[in-house]
Formats: structure tokens, sequence, C-alpha cells
């Protein structure tokens, strides 16, 4: 299953702990908010000053052949 934009950050993170480098690489610090488990991947993007097309790219790079679902 790929990642999507209106995926949750939360859900993303724990099917994929991969991923979870690429947000601390983009100065998100989404890993433990307690607004993880509202915003999707697309809200984080915004909040954070980040185009949501270009970190969805690296996220999918990141996950590679990790899908669990």
């Amino acid at each position: 299953m790929a990642i999507e934009l209106d995926d949750i950050v939360d859900d993303v993170l724990h099917r994929r702990p991969a991923i979870i480098r690429v947000f601390l690489d983009h100065r998100m610090r989404c890993v433990g908010c307690p607004i993880a488990c509202f915003h999707s991947i697309d809200e984080a993007c915004r909040a954070h000053s980040i185009a949501p097309e270009t970190f969805l790219s690296a996220l999918r790079l990141a996950a590679g052949g990790q899908d669990s679902d």
C-alpha cells in the first residue's frame, strides 16, 4: 500500500518505521507529537512549510519495500 498525502502521520510512522528518518531530516517533529494522530501528511507538510509532493517522494523512497499491509 503506497503512502499518500491523505494518510495520517502517526499511522504511516507505525507501519513504516524507516520513514522516521525522513521526518527528522526535514526538521519535522511529528515523531511522538500528539497531533500526529490527527494530521495527514499533507497537513503536516503545510504546517512545516514543506512542499508536500517533494516530501511524499522522499517518504516513498525511504519506505522502499516496507509495505506490511
